[in-house]
């Protein structure tokens, strides 16, 4: 089974993580950031992934480094549970509509990170949240999961549909590059035999 428990503690926050990548799409998520626990159970169950996060953060500050942390310790889960990555499809691709937004995403889980972020999100807040931690979140996720994950808007006017699209994108195209393939069997997808 695919597994990994996360903790990270640091002056700032304190996270508890549990990943399971071959779920069902449950989600127990509270990390203090409302905004952000819609999008992780959005996350958790487009990419059918088993998830809990509690995460206790300086939000009487701001919510920059939750967010921030909590991509960390979700990319330190995705590389642990994946191991050596043997039989997975390795890419992932989609094109995702979520009303009038319009979401291009793709990753490689190639043991090397690598973002490509290109959004125009109209407003700056969402209720209280800052749309600008959406990249904060995805850069410290990629980071410590090993991924090439490119990521566009394509079009979309509401802000919240833009980063809710970017978030279901995200969950589906991991979703595809983590199946195993049976092609792959028991290989790793890669010339160098080694994905990192």
């Amino acid at each position: 089974m695919r597994y990994a428990k996360i903790e990270r503690n640091t002056s700032e926050t304190q996270i508890s993580l549990v990943l399971s990548i071959d779920g069902t799409g449950k989600a127990e998520i509270d990390t203090g950031v409302g905004f952000l626990d819609h999008m992780l159970e959005l996350f958790t169950k487009h990419g059918r992934f088993d998830m809990t996060v509690f995460c206790k953060g300086d939000t009487y500050v701001d919510d920059h480094h939750s967010v921030e942390d909590i991509g960390i310790a979700m990319g330190q889960a995705f590389r642990e549970a994946l191991g050596e990555k043997r039989g997975i499809r390795r890419y992932g691709d989609i094109i995702l509509p979520m009303d009038e937004a319009l979401i291009l995403a793709a990753a490689d889980i190639s043991g090397r990170s690598c973002l490509r972020y290109t959004a125009q999100i109209p407003s700056q807040k969402v209720g209280t949240f800052d749309t600008e931690l959406v990249r904060e979140f995805l850069e410290g996720f990629v980071r410590n999961a090993g991924i090439s994950l490119h990521i566009r808007m394509l079009d979309g006017e509401n802000s919240h549909h833009i980063i809710e699209g970017m978030f279901k994108a995200l969950g589906r195209v991991l979703r595809k590059a983590c199946e195993t393939d049976a092609e792959f069997a028991d290989e790793i997808p890669s010339t160098k035999g080694v994905l990192e």
